[in-house]
């Protein structure tokens, strides 16, 4: 049994007012991701220890009893809340005003009424194997499509509006004509538009849209390190740390220097001498002075005629090209 996927327009509020109909869009969604594990923990938590039942059967029956348990408490919400404020001034037990936790506040409400014998049982709401079997059965869900976003999204929107006492996530205007919320819903901070950013289809209200657009994977950006490269948010950490010629680099010979890769080729020209020395050493660990081996460095760089030297990029290739030269000199010498 689906449940149905109306279009939100125009709602007639009280004393015929038409109220705008938009909403926090990040919000609602965020909302609608909460309804699925919601349904799942029931499901798991109604059928655990019976061997006749299972979550996938009783899962369109205890939907459609959700869905209706937390409307129904939404609907009565902000004057109950009222009433309970005025009736009672024990802080800790105000409902809280965040619509996430109160609508999550509904759902756990709604389980404790479903849960059997072992559902009730402490160390099974707290255990791994509970929160496992409603994981997977949320997964379940999402491959089968049972309850689709959008589908859950247009619940999500009512309960939103129902039990957002301060307005702070839907547009609280009502107007008393057709004309009048027209002109106000072009320019409504709820109004919904879509992600600018080729490859999002993420659709964010107005207001929210510099927050979306500033955590967009799909947004294009300047590399982080400064080079050349512009890419989208989402390929910037593989980028930076796999091919970005300015990412940071030790040198590979094992001197304290730390440089953009890019600038490998100048480091080791430049610093081919010590380079050569150290590698020097280690061939050589005896038979050398230490101005012997600065004189015999020397007499590399004369005969490398190529240019060798300076174009080894670590120790392996810079200790061939010093056994090949000085293979060459004895040569020649004989």
């Amino acid at each position: 049994m689906e449940l149905p996927v109306a279009d939100p327009g125009p709602v007639r509020a009280e004393g015929l007012l038409l109220q705008c109909p938009y909403c926090d869009s990040e919000a609602m969604h965020k909302l609608a991701q909460l309804l699925l594990p919601g349904l799942a923990a029931v499901c798991i938590d109604c059928t655990t220890g019976d061997l006749f039942r299972k979550p996938s059967v009783v899962a369109v029956d205890m939907r459609k009893e959700m869905v209706d348990y937390v409307t129904q408490r939404s609907e009565t919400f902000i004057s109950d809340s009222l009433i309970e404020s005025e009736a009672s001034q024990d802080e800790e037990n105000e409902m809280p005003e965040d619509p996430f936790e109160i609508v999550s506040i509904f759902m756990d409400d709604f389980s404790s009424t479903k849960r059997n014998i072992i559902g009730h049982v402490s160390g099974w709401l707290m255990s791994d194997s509970r929160e496992d079997k409603i994981d997977d059965f949320v997964q379940e869900m999402e491959m089968t499509r049972f309850w689709p976003l959008e589908r859950r999204e247009v619940i999500a929107e009512v309960l939103l509006k129902n039990v957002d006492l301060k307005t702070k996530y839907h547009c609280p205007e009502k107007y008393e004509n057709e004309e009048r919320l027209t002109d106000h819903k072009a320019q409504c901070s709820f109004r919904p538009v879509t992600c600018p950013n080729d490859g999002c289809r993420a659709k964010v209200s107005v207001r929210c849209m510099q927050d979306h657009d500033s955590a967009c994977m799909f947004k294009i950006l300047t590399c982080e390190q400064n080079c050349e490269k512009r890419l989208m948010r989402r390929d910037m950490d593989r980028h930076c740390v796999t091919v970005c010629p300015m990412r940071p680099m030790k040198c590979p010979f094992g001197c304290d220097s730390s440089f953009p890769e890019r600038n490998l080729e100048q480091h080791c020209s430049e610093f081919l001498q010590p380079h050569l020395l150290k590698v020097l050493k280690t061939i050589h660990k005896k038979g050398f002075t230490d101005e012997g081996l600065k004189d015999h460095a020397l007499l590399l760089e004369k005969h490398d005629n190529d240019g060798k030297l300076a174009k080894s990029r670590d120790v392996r290739s810079l200790t061939n090209v010093v056994k090949n030269l000085e293979a060459k000199i004895k040569d020649d010498s004989s």
